[in-house]
C-alpha cells in the first residue's frame, strides 16, 4: 500500500477534507506548530474556528489512532481537562485522499508556570486523575515504552543508516552501549512495576494553561508505560530544585492515584531513552523538508559531538541515588 506524503497536503486539500465532512471553511487557514503531524487552525463559516490534525502517513495504524482518540474521549467523559476529537457523522477518524485526520475544537491557553508550586500541585492532581483512568484497562493497539523500542531500535537505526560521522562512530557505539546498560540497571533496580495508559509526552508544550487550570493536549505519543514517564519531564534545574518540584507534583498526584516511589529509579533511565529516541526520530524524518528547515543544527559534527557528551553525562546521572534520597 502506498501512502501520500505531506508535500501533497496543500491548503486546498485541507479545506476540501473539511468540506467533505460538511464543514464549510471561510478560507482562513493557519498552520500550527507541529512536525510529526500537520495541524491547522481552520476558520469555519458561521462558527468558531476548528483544529484539523492530519496524521503522518504510515506511522500509526487506524486502530492505534482510534485507540488514542478513544482514551482521550474516556478522560473527557470523566471531566478531566483534555480536548477530545469531534464526533462527525459517527466517526472521530476521517480519511481524505489517502490522509487520516481528526477535527478538534479550538482551545487556547498559555504555557504553565512550572516554577510555581501551586501550578505543579494542580498539574499533579490532573495527572493523578489521568493515570487513575489509564490504569483501568490496557491499550491493545498502541506500543509500550520499553528499552527495545526506545533505545535499541533507535540506536540500531542510527548505526545502520550512516548518520554518525565516521570519526565519531566508535565513540557513539561505545557510549550508546554503556547508556543502554545503565538503563537496564535502572529498570532492574526499580523491579516489576505497574504499567498503564499514559499521555506519553507530558512536557510543558503539551499543556495549555488557563485561569481554570491545565488542559492536556496532543496524546499522539500515548502508550503503555510506568507512571513516572508523565512526571519527570515537568522537573528541571538542580537536584534540590527537582526534589522540591517532585514533592509539589506528588502532593496533588497522590490525592487521586498512588505513586510507587520505586519508579524514581527510572527517571534518568527514561531521560536517556528519550535522548536516543529523539536523535533517531530526527534522523527518520530527515527526508521531510519541514525537518531540515526546523532543525538545521541536526546531523552536523557539532550535534553528534554534543549528543555523545549528553549520553556520557547520563551514564553518570544514572548512577546517582534517586531523587527521594536527597
Amino acid at each position: 500500500m502506498t501512502h501520500p506524503n505531506f508535500s501533497s497536503l496543500t491548503p486546498d486539500c485541507v479545506l476540501n477534507a473539511l468540506e467533505h465532512l460538511g464543514l464549510r471553511s471561510d478560507g482562513r487557514l493557519l498552520a500550527l506548530n507541529s512536525y510529526e503531524n500537520r495541524v491547522y487552525q481552520v476558520g469555519i463559516e458561521d462558527g468558531a474556528p476548528l483544529v484539523a490534525k492530519f496524521y503522518r502517513p504510515a506511522r500509526w495504524t487506524d486502530a492505534a489512532i482510534l485507540e488514542e482518540l478513544a482514551f482521550v474521549q474516556e478522560l473527557a467523559e470523566r471531566e478531566i481537562p483534555v480536548v477530545p476529537a469531534l464526533d462527525i457523522g459517527g466517526k472521530t477518524l476521517h480519511h481524505f485522499e489517502g490522509f487520516r485526520f481528526a477535527v478538534f475544537p479550538k482551545h487556547g491557553g498559555r504555557a504553565p508556570e512550572l516554577e510555581d508550586r501551586d501550578t505543579l500541585e494542580w498539574m499533579g492532581r490532573f495527572l493523578g486523575r489521568i493515570h487513575a483512568i489509564g490504569a483501568l484497562k490496557p491499550f491493545t493497539q498502541r506500543p509500550a515504552l520499553d528499552i527495545a523500542s526506545f533505545g535499541i531500535a533507535p540506536r540500531d537505526y542510527l548505526l545502520a543508516n550512516d548518520f554518525i560521522p565516521p570519526d565519531l562512530l566508535a565513540a557513539y557505539r561505545s557510549v550508546a552501549d554503556q547508556s543502554l546498560d545503565g538503563v537496564r540497571h535502572g529498570f532492574d533496580r526499580a523491579g516489576k512495576l505497574q504499567t498503564l495508559r499514559l499521555h506519553g509526552d507530558c512536557h510543558a508544550g503539551n499543556v495549555l494553561w488557563t485561569d481554570d487550570g491545565p488542559h492536556f493536549v496532543d496524546f499522539d505519543d500515548s502508550r503503555t508505560g510506568p507512571a513516572v514517564q508523565d512526571l519527570w519531564m515537568l522537573l528541571s534545574g538542580e537536584r534540590a530544585d527537582r526534589v522540591r518540584q517532585l514533592g509539589d507534583v506528588l502532593a496533588g498526584y497522590e490525592d487521586f492515584f498512588e505513586f510507587d516511589t520505586r519508579e524514581l529509579h527510572l527517571v534518568e533511565a527514561l531521560r536517556t531513552l528519550r535522548l536516543i529516541h529523539y536523535a533517531a526520530w530526527l534522523a527518520q524524518r530527515w527526508d521531510d523538508p519541514a525537518f531540515k528547515q526546523a532543525f538545521p543544527w541536526f546531523n552536523t559534527q557539532h550535534y553528534w559531538q554534543n549528543h555523545i557528551l549528553e549520553l556520557r553525562e547520563q551514564i553518570a546521572a544514572m548512577d546517582e541515588p534517586p531523587l527521594w534520597q536527597s
